[in-house]
């Protein structure tokens, strides 16, 4: 559980033995903790030594507010909250922190990284929609990957737009035959393996942007 002034945000945290960093999910709107998708991410994650966070940014309630879903200040906050709670917990402390985006979840979590660039070290989006930080691409330090599906067109057009707003170092990678939802055989696979790429990159305690 993660406390937020008198909101409390139910997670799941997983730990791998001796984790290497930990990555925070920011989901999409209608999603959350329960993600099948963000769960086999997760689940790749661990297998690569790192711990994750799958948290729940509002209340059941909460989420039924079309507003509050859509709400990329709010959902930052959240996210901050989260990275703060990360910070403090005994099992992640001193750990870099990276956040995996999906869907609006991406905006949030560029929004939150450029708000506290201190906290972040990576961020990596799956089919996101990074325009949705907007005045905050510029102001991104942390080492930001977008990976969007071959066949997802308005997605990839949005992501290239944010692309080129970002001045961190970035990288655009289109998986070939995805949808939005990478539902295809394969496809999901390969946004694990490209987040778990560039999450040991850029969090490993030992790393100065090498390989793990």
């Amino acid at each position: 559980m993660v406390t937020t002034g008198l909101v409390t945000l139910r997670g799941i945290l997983g730990l791998p033995e001796k984790p290497r960093g930990v990555v925070l999910f920011a989901h999409g709107s209608g999603s959350g903790r329960l993600s099948p998708r963000n769960t086999f991410v997760a689940r790749t994650l661990q297998e690569g030594g790192l711990a994750t966070l799958l948290l729940d940014l509002l209340e059941d309630q909460e989420a039924e507010d079309r507003r509050k879903v859509f709400d990329i200040d709010l959902l930052a906050d959240r996210l901050l909250a989260a990275t703060g709670w990360l910070s403090q917990n005994p099992a992640t402390q001193g750990l870099r922190l990276g956040y995996f985006g999906a869907s609006t979840g991406t905006g949030a979590a560029l929004q939150a990284a450029a708000r506290s660039p201190e906290s972040v070290t990576a961020v990596v989006s799956r089919g996101g929609r990074p325009d949705l930080a907007g005045p905050y691409l510029p102001k991104v330090t942390a080492p930001t990957l977008l990976i969007v599906g071959g066949d997802d067109f308005p997605v990839i057009r949005m992501n290239r737009d944010a692309l080129a707003l970002l001045t961190c170092p970035k990288e655009l990678v289109i998986v070939p035959g995805a949808t939005h939802l990478f539902e295809e055989p394969g496809a999901l696979e390969r946004v694990a393996e490209l987040a778990l790429r560039w999450f040991r990159r850029h969090l490993s305690p030992d790393s100065a942007g090498g390989a793990f």
